[in-house]
């Protein structure tokens, strides 16, 4: 554990030396939350999701990711040379 003492700026700002920047991977424009946990502030690094891409990280879009890689690993998956070949098997035709 690293410990050291700092002393609050103005507007309530501190300056996290570079080390520990490093350490959990922040640098200028990083996002951390902050939480106050037992008259302790904890400050955790955040990775943000572009909002165009926040549905695949959904709860049940990772569900059926995960149903599809387990069908590709177990070959419960078939390939088409052509659209026609697919629309073909749907159809049922030979």
């Amino acid at each position: 554990m690293i410990k050291e003492m700092h002393q609050i700026q103005e507007k309530g700002q501190i300056t996290l030396p570079l080390y520990m920047r490093k350490k959990v991977h922040i640098e200028k424009g990083s996002i951390v939350l902050a939480k106050v946990i037992d008259n302790t502030i904890v400050l955790i690094p955040q990775e943000t999701i572009d909002k165009d891409q926040a549905w695949f990280w959904t709860e049940r879009w990772q569900k059926v990711e995960e149903e599809a890689e387990r069908d590709i690993r177990e070959g419960k998956v078939k390939s088409f040379d052509s659209v026609e070949d697919l629309i073909d098997e749907m159809e049922g035709k030979d």
